[in-house]
């Protein structure tokens, strides 16, 4: 009972400053397998939402937290599940950064994404398969990267996320994952509504003043720093027409709607960690 009741952590683990994460771009790279979890480039809130499982609008935290960057290289417990890391971040999170939070419900404006009335139009494609027979215990490995030329976000088994040189290319990406990638370019949340399932390929050219407000509301919500003149682009700038044309080609549509989500505020951080 008593082990059974002891909290998940990681055997050891190392966290420091990612000194070669400019604020004019991200970048960030990890890898889970049954010995190690290592990521590089990440911020707190970044391992905060990785940690209880809440997307960065969930969150509510100082600035810094948006900002700062740091890689983590931690070794799990023998006979630990990588599903559980999450958890084991939680108490990394509570030991090093002496993070402190609680949860609160709030109404929230969001974006609900459904399917249109002529329905869906877009073949299902599988994930490629692991490349172990315990897909539990296979390694698994994600990048990200984003700059003033785009973003790249390799999600492992085939899918990924391209938004470069005018167009939206998801490959192999579930509804769930497509309305995350949709949330960096709007206003508010985006909840999956469709009730699709499966993995698809969703693609679509943009315009390119649609594409360049849209990439500089991606940078500011992954807390880039931008200059005046780039956030005077998000005042009063209208829909992304070409984003939900593109959209509506495969049956689908953005909805405005009000739901209750959970949050999490941040009441006290560190802003660097306790030693190492």
């Amino acid at each position: 009972m008593q082990a059974q009741a002891k909290r998940l952590s990681f055997e050891v683990a190392s966290i420091r400053q990612a000194v070669d994460a400019p604020r004019q771009a991200v970048a960030a790279a990890g890898r889970t397998d049954g010995a190690q979890f290592r990521v590089s480039g990440l911020t707190v809130k970044d391992y905060v939402g990785m940690a209880y499982r809440l997307k960065l609008n969930q969150i509510s935290a100082p600035d810094w937290m948006t900002t700062d960057r740091f890689d983590i290289v931690a070794t799990l417990a023998e006979g630990s599940d990588p599903a559980q890391v999450p958890e084991m971040m939680q108490a990394l999170l509570e030991e090093r950064f002496e993070l402190k939070s609680h949860r609160e419900k709030k109404d929230f404006p969001v974006y609900a994404l459904r399917v249109a009335p002529a329905g869906f139009k877009a073949a299902e494609i599988p994930l490629d398969a692991p490349a172990g027979p315990a897909e539990g215990k296979a390694a698994q490995t994600f990048t990200r990267s984003g700059s003033g030329q785009g973003i790249a976000v390799d999600l492992g088994h085939g899918s990924s996320f391209n938004f470069a040189n005018n167009k939206f290319a998801a490959k192999k990406v579930t509804m769930a994952s497509l309305a995350g990638m949709l949330e960096r370019f709007v206003d508010r949340p985006v909840l999956d509504m469709t009730e699709v399932n499966g993995s698809y390929d969703i693609e679509f050219d943009l315009a390119p003043e649609d594409y360049r407000v849209m990439l500089i509301r991606a940078a500011v919500a992954a807390g880039l720093v931008m200059s005046p003149n780039a956030l005077r682009v998000l005042d009063g700038s209208p829909s992304p027409t070409s984003m939900y044309d593109g959209l509506a080609r495969f049956g689908l549509k953005l909805e405005s709607s009000r739901s209750p989500l959970d949050v999490l505020v941040v009441d006290a951080a560190r802003k660097t960690p306790t030693e190492n």
